[in-house]
């Protein structure tokens, strides 16, 4: 059994199907159908809802998509729609300036904005205008424009976020405390296929071998498009969201050590600390319901070749730490992909966590190139850790997605670094190599030539960008 509060109601599901998503559930089984779908795949945020979890003392408001969140992940938490802000008849402050500034036109899309500018409401007293682009980037409006819509948000900046929920936070979240020590684990099952929440690696483990068939799911933010778009219907899903060793972050003088349960926002702040190109590129990773849900171990275990932290971790070494019955053993990043979305990943095996050296003396570059800024897959996504020693390149990876089967490095082209000064000249002999490295294919998002261009270019922008002595910034990021 699974517990979770929808609004203020405690509800109790048992026999579901393991792939139900938590938009379906909502307009299907308890019919409050004002959470809408547009896409059923993420990306346009028609479906945004909000889920407050415990913890440290307080709640966390945070927006995920409900077309591809599995409703057994809401176990121990409260699920909040648009039907659930208004209090006595009136309007919530956030509906209300969308009334007030005329944010909404066909309204198909308003819901999803809604529970958005709610979750920064709760979270954020004075936004500013970037804190209102990330927090609307993953919702999509096919009419009105942004303009009225941002102008609603920035609004109710310094207006406070007492609300209706205010009220009741501190019975809330000693409701959902109750939960978790009442019922730490759970499951739901529908005949013979299951949904199952362990709390703990020996749970986990013992799971995954008793049912070696299983998927593992974190965010489920890649795993339920087989399910909403190739109507895939897995017999047995195994979540990782509760497993607690797999949700901490440590941080010694040496190393930074990432769970491989924590989300794309948990870690976000960690990376600010360490890799700040790294953090930054975060931030266009998938729209913030994805990042809240997202994992670092879901990217890597994915293998997708256009996964955006691959390259990142190739560029800075990082080992990933794997657990099986076999015991435990720990992979080099730049051995651990080995074919087409395939891993060393041992059978009944799981991530525990990656851990990335500290490297003080490498500088670190990170890019994205993909059509959209925001929301988008990447066409190329490329990381580059360069260590200079007398104005040479003295130690240098050079990790990339989007430009074969995996997500690899561009090692002759690091050779031909080695020993170089890093100047437009220094880098001609790199940006050669890269065309023995890789072989990119034709797609939808890019053709291989433009990927090899884009490819060498961006080692270019690294050069302008470490010679930039007024640091101002080399790409367009103010559209509206």
């Amino acid at each position: 059994m699974i517990r979770f509060l929808l609004n203020d109601q405690d509800v109790n599901e048992e026999n579901c199907a393991p792939d139900t998503t938590v938009l379906e559930y909502l307009r299907t089984k308890v019919e409050q159908r004002g959470t809408k779908e547009g896409c059923a795949s993420g990306d346009c945020g028609a479906c945004t809802v909000v889920l407050a979890e415990a913890t440290n003392g307080q709640l966390r408001y945070q927006t995920v998509n409900s077309c591809i969140t599995l409703l057994g992940s809401l176990h121990g938490k409260q699920l909040l729609t648009v039907e659930h802000l208004k209090e006595q008849g009136a309007l919530h402050p956030v509906q209300q300036a969308m009334v007030d500034l005329h944010g909404s036109q066909c309204g198909f899309c308003t819901p999803g904005f809604i529970m958005s500018l709610f979750a920064l409401y709760k979270n954020c007293d004075q936004p500013t205008r970037a804190d209102v682009e990330n927090a609307l980037a993953g919702n999509l409006c096919r009419c009105t424009g942004y303009r009225p819509i941002i102008d609603a948000a920035l609004s109710l900046a310094g207006k406070g976020a007492s609300d209706i929920f205010t009220k009741s936070e501190a019975s809330t979240y000693l409701r959902l405390t109750g939960i978790l020590k009442q019922h730490p684990s759970g499951f739901i099952e529908h005949g013979a296929r299951r949904f199952l929440i362990p709390t703990n690696g020996d749970e986990l483990l013992a799971q995954l071998q008793r049912f070696p068939d299983a998927k593992l799911v974190a965010g489920s933010t890649d795993l339920s498009l087989s399910i909403t778009q190739q109507l895939q219907q897995p017999e047995t899903l195994i979540y990782s969201g509760r497993v607690q060793e797999l949700m901490q972050i440590e941080e010694s003088a040496s190393t930074l050590k990432i769970g491989a349960a924590v989300t794309y926002s948990a870690m976000q702040s960690s990376l600010h600390k360490y890799f700040i190109s790294f953090a930054d590129m975060l931030e266009r990773l998938g729209s913030l319901q994805v990042r809240n849900q997202g994992t670092l171990g879901g990217n890597v275990a994915n293998a997708s070749p256009i996964g955006d932290t691959p390259p990142v971790l190739l560029a800075l070494d990082a080992t990933i730490h794997v657990r099986s019955p076999n015991g435990r053993e720990t992979f080099p990043i730049n051995t651990f992909f080995t074919g087409y979305r395939q891993t060393k990943l041992p059978a009944s095996g799981f991530i525990e966590s990656i851990e990335i050296p500290l490297q003080p003396e490498c500088q670190l570059y990170v890019y994205k190139i993909s059509k959209r800024l925001d929301d988008d897959i990447s066409a190329v996504c490329a990381a580059f850790s360069i260590a200079l020693k007398d104005g040479k390149v003295n130690d240098v990876r050079l990790g990339f997605g989007g430009m074969a089967a995996t997500p690899a490095r561009a090692l002759n082209a690091e050779q031909a670094l080695i020993g170089q000064s890093f100047t437009e000249q220094g880098i001609l002999a790199a940006q050669k190599a890269l065309a023995e490295d890789f072989s990119p294919i034709d797609d939808v998002r890019a053709s291989g030539a433009y990927r090899l261009k884009v490819a060498q270019n961006l080692l270019l922008r690294a050069v302008l960008e470490q010679d930039n002595p007024t640091q101002e910034a080399l790409e367009v990021v103010q559209y509206a």
